[in-house]
Parts: structure tokens; C-alpha cells; sequence
């Protein structure tokens, strides 16, 4: 879908209450003090102006009583606020309330998924059974020290292959330079040819860790790296280890040899402090990478069966319409992916603050419940080590476009997961185990929860935002969603598609989740590259624990 082509958000309503139980709508548009909206069977004039995405009272509310979003309490007032009034943070606290956690008191009716009962992606098949969307070699350093090399490495392969992402802004800047600016006609340099057609290209890390930390740092930092080295878009990698570093080799080949008992994966490992020269040293992790490029090449795409999909789910840069539209469409895709016998991951633990007992109920058994409830409780006590809460979740661009609290923003966020069951609880770094949803524990730092979802093996990430975020994944195609058209025409070249109609109300969710999980098979048959794959945005930043929200 080209976003270029989607009307404008000119909403054919005014307003809009989400769940019967709600005493809040949301504007749809900008609203003016005196202007009268109907909302269910209340018909009455708004008391202050409220901004689109933002928040107005459907009765009065003391201070003191609960706000209710989704059908749950996002938050208490702290002083009268009028029918018609605005929500906003100098009159609403973050709140939350509990309900039924029974784990499996929720009922789950899959969706119709009789359109993709045949239904294949073109994936690269390894010798362990699980399929790659994309396929890539990976080249990693175990500690910072060594990622002056890995970008020696990145240059020196770019320029072999003729394979440079950005050489148009290089061209650019060259023009730039000579007082030509450059544009669309000026002449192209050309696009090299591909010398290994079956390789999706090689992705170079970098990190700040390794060494200088805790104990449990780097152990954290060689599990994360073992889940992209065993990824299954991932042919082999070659690692470059300094050699006194806390993270040492011999820890990264016992992370590997967990996820990959039979050694079926191909990992080279070199140690400068071992090596009788940077150069020598160069060579041979040069050597690694163009052999391993020979060996990738000779896998092809085959088709493969939608259960080996494991959907990560992420948004960043949330607005007002995120819980509206892009997430609940990314939630119906789930839902239709693990009726087919797929999977999805949920991420971003403070931004299901609010919502816990939701999830709790739709948990499988008491052991995934106690799961959920043990990590959430860790987590929020590594938060409270360093002075933080969940309730300090929201960045000032959420505030502004009408996320006021933890819990509102997590009310919203949990859509992404859609209805279906819950089937385990992941921590940090731990692989995906078993078909269905589950719930992976993460920070919702946009890079970090992304990193995250492809070390714990998202073949495929779908993340949504409302105001715009140019995050990707060295390993892993990420498909970005935009919650509204306006954002989606603005930022065409992040964007890969439009949710912006479910809040016209000009189309529903499911026809568009169908039209959203048909797109998902294309990037992962390759045959559709997305917007971050385009730009090369390939970021990750791993988690130190306790630190992030």
C-alpha cells in the first residue's frame, strides 16, 4: 500500500469512545470549547477545547474517581473535571486498577482465516528447521574495544562488494561540496551487481559493552549475541573478540552451543591480543566473511508453512490514534498469524502497566500467570534501584499528542498483542519456544525492545507509530505501521503502511489486517523490501537491566 495514495485524516466523526465502559472519548479532530459532540446517546457542548488525539470527560468526575479507557482504569483524577472537559495531566494521575486474573477466564474465538489456509512464504530453510525471511552474515564484536575494526570491516567490505547504502548521500554530499546541489536527475552512479544474489547482505554491530560492566552484563550481552549469531536469518557471523574483555569467547560458543547443541550454525571467532597483527588480523576476518558469503549463497528461497513466522511486535513514537488503529490492526494480524499456527511476540513490559491483569487472564496456565507476574515485579524493582517508575513511561511526544499516563499508553499498547491466548513469558534474551503469543520481557526503548524481539527470533517485526520513527534491525525486516494518514503521507520513506482509514472510519480493521498479513508474506518471501530495509537502518543497542523504561 502506497501511503502516498491515502486521503488525509479528516475524520467523518468527531469523537470517539472505545469501549462501552469508557467515561472518556477522543477527539478526532481539533474541537472547540462550546462546540457540541454526541458521543453513544450523550449529546452535550464541550467545556474546554480539546486537541485531536487528546481526551474529554463523558460525565463529571470528582477527584478521586477512576478514568476508564479499553474497558480499564488508565488513571484517577486529581480535581474536578466537567463533562466535556479536557484530560489532561494537570488534572489526571497515572492509576490502575485489577479485575479477573484467573488465568484462562478469557474466552478466545479465532479469527476466519479461510483466505490463508493455503498460504506460504518464501524462506530460507536451515539445518536446525527453523526459516529465515531474510539471509544475512553477521559480524560482531564482543566488546566496544573492537568496534573501530568492525567498522574497518564494514568499509573495506562495502567497497569489495560495491555495495555501499549510501552512496546516494555520498553522491549528495560530494555535489553539496561543489556547490551542486544534488536532485533526483542528477546522474546516478549506478547500482553494482550483486555478486551473491541469494544473500540479503552483511550486517555489522556495534555496541558499548563487553567489558566495564557487571558479571551479569556480559553474560547478558554473549546471550543476546548467541540469539542473532542461531536467528534464523542468520547464515553464519564472524566474531571479533579483543581478548581481556569480561565477555569472553569462551562464553558467547557456550550461549551458542544452548540454542545449537548439533553446532549446526557456522561461527568464526578471532582474538586480536592472539593475532601478530591488526592486519593479519583484518585479513582473516575479511576471509571469514567473503567464504561465509559463498556458503550463504548457495540457500534458496523455498516455501515454508506459516507457523515457522514468529511476528515481533513493537511501537515507538505513539500518538492518540495508536491504540485506536495501528495497534489493534497489528493485533487482528497476530491473532489471524497464530490461528494459522504462527506466532507473536509481545515486547515493552512498563507499557503493559495497567493492563496486567488483562494479559494474566489470557494466560494458558498458573504457571505462565506466575511468569508474567514474577518478571513484571523484577523489573519494576530494578526501575525503583535507579529511581524510576513505570508511571515516568510516557516521552513528552506521547503527552503531546494525548498519551497522559502510563497506564492510557499501555491500555493502547496491549492491542498489538490482539486477543489470543497467552502461551509463555520470555525474559531478556531468552528464545522463542512454542507457537502462539507470548510475552517477552523488554524495555520500551523503541532500539532496545527491537534488538530484543530479534535476539529472542522475530523472523519479522511489525512496529507501529504515530508521530514517526526511523528505527530498523540488522537482522530482521521491520514493517512500519503508521496510526494516521497525515504522519503516513509526511514520512512516506518510513512508512510501509497506511491505518489511517480505521479512524475515517472508511475501512475496518479486519479488511485491513487482511491486507497487512497478505504485505507481511511478501517481505518475507522478499519479494516486498520495506522502508527500513531501504534505508539500511539497522540499529541495536542491547539493554542493561534496570536502567531503561
Amino acid at each position: 500500500m502506497n501511503p502516498a495514495t491515502i486521503a488525509s485524516d479528516a475524520p467523518t466523526r468527531l469523537s470517539l469512545r472505545i469501549h462501552p465502559r469508557d467515561n472518556v472519548a477522543v477527539a478526532l479532530t481539533d474541537l472547540p470549547a462550546g462546540r457540541e459532540v454526541a458521543v453513544a446517546n450523550l449529546r452535550f457542548p464541550l467545556a474546554d477545547s480539546v486537541r485531536a488525539k487528546h481526551k474529554f470527560a463523558l460525565s463529571d468526575l470528582a477527584p478521586g474517581d477512576e478514568v476508564t479507557m479499553y474497558g480499564v482504569t488508565v488513571g484517577r483524577a486529581t480535581r474536578m473535571i466537567p463533562r466535556g472537559g479536557a484530560i489532561t495531566t494537570d488534572n489526571l494521575a497515572h492509576a490502575t486498577a485489577g479485575g479477573d486474573a484467573r488465568p484462562g477466564s478469557r474466552d478466545w474465538t479465532p479469527p476466519d482465516v479461510s483466505r490463508f489456509a493455503q498460504a506460504t512464504f518464501d524462506g530460507f530453510h536451515r539445518p536446525d528447521g527453523s526459516v529465515g525471511t531474510a539471509n544475512v552474515w553477521l559480524v560482531i564484536p564482543l566488546v566496544f574495544c573492537e568496534n573501530r575494526n568492525i567498522e574497518v570491516l564494514r568499509q573495506c567490505v562495502a567497497d569489495a562488494l560495491g555495495d555501499d547504502p549510501y552512496r546516494d548521500y555520498k553522491r549528495m554530499a560530494r555535489g553539496l561540496l561543489d556547490g551542486i546541489e544534488a536532485t533526483a536527475d542528477a546522474p546516478d552512479e549506478g547500482t553494482p551487481s550483486r555478486r551473491f544474489p541469494n544473500v540479503d547482505g552483511v550486517r555489522f554491530l556495534t555496541h558499548s559493552l563487553g567489558c566495564g560492566g557487571t558479571d551479569d552484563d556480559a553474560e547478558a550481552l554473549c546471550q543476546l549475541l548467541a540469539g542473532y549469531v542461531c536467528h534464523p536469518n542468520v547464515a553464519g557471523a564472524t566474531v571479533l573478540s579483543l581478548g581481556c574483555q569480561k565477555a569472553q569467547i569462551r562464553m558467547l560458543k557456550a550461549a551458542v552451543a544452548a540454542r545449537d547443541p548439533q553446532g549446526l550454525k557456522r561461527v568464526d571467532y578471532f582474538d586480536q591480543q592472539s593475532s601478530p597483527s591488526e592486519e593479519r588480523l583484518i585479513r582473516d576476518a575479511l576471509t571469514s566473511i567473503f567464504d561465509g558469503l559463498a556458503s550463504a549463497d548457495r540457500v534458496t528461497r523455498q516455501p515454508a508453512a506459516l507457523d515457522k513466522l514468529v511476528l515481533g511486535l513493537e511501537c515507538g513514537g505513539s500518538d492518540g490514534f495508536s491504540g485506536l488503529s495501528a495497534n489493534p490492526l497489528v493485533g487482528a494480524v497476530v491473532d489471524r498469524l497464530v490461528a494459522l499456527g504462527g506466532s507473536g511476540m509481545l515486547s515493552e513490559f512498563p507499557e503493559l502497566c495497567g493492563v496486567e491483569h488483562e494479559l494474566t487472564a489470557r494466560c494458558v496456565s498458573e504457571t505462565v500467570a506466575a511468569r508474567f507476574a514474577e518478571l513484571m515485579s523484577a523489573y519494576q524493582r530494578h526501575a525503583a534501584a535507579v529511581g524510576a517508575d513505570f508511571s515516568m513511561n510516557p516521552s513528552p511526544g506521547n503527552i503531546r499528542d494525548g498519551l497522559i499516563t502510563d497506564a492510557m499508553k499501555s491500555a493502547g499498547a496491549a492491542k498489538k498483542g490482539g486477543d489470543a491466548p497467552v502461551v509463555d513469558v520470555l525474559d531478556y534474551t531468552e528464545p522463542h519456544r512454542r507457537p502462539g503469543l507470548s510475552l517477552l520481557c523488554t524495555p520500551g526503548n523503541d532500539v532496545e525492545s527491537t534488538t530484543a524481539l530479534a535476539g529472542s527470533g522475530a523472523n519479522l517485526i511489525l512496529f507501529t507509530t504515530g508521530l514517526g520513527t526511523p528505527t530498523g534491525n540488522p537482522v530482521a525486516p521491520v514493517l512500519k505501521i503508521a496510526s494516521n494518514s497525515a504522519l503516513a503521507q509526511r514520512m512516506q520513506d518510513i512508512i510501509d503502511f497506511d491505518a489511517g482509514p480505521i479512524v475515517r472510519g472508511e475501512r475496518d480493521i479486519d479488511e485491513l489486517a487482511e491486507a497487512l498479513l497478505a504485505l507481511c508474506l511478501e517481505v518475507a518471501s522478499g519479494r516486498h523490501v520495506t522502508q527500513a530495509q531501504r534505508l539500511s537502518q539497522h540499529d541495536f543497542i542491547p539493554w542493561k537491566r534496570g536502567v531503561s523504561l
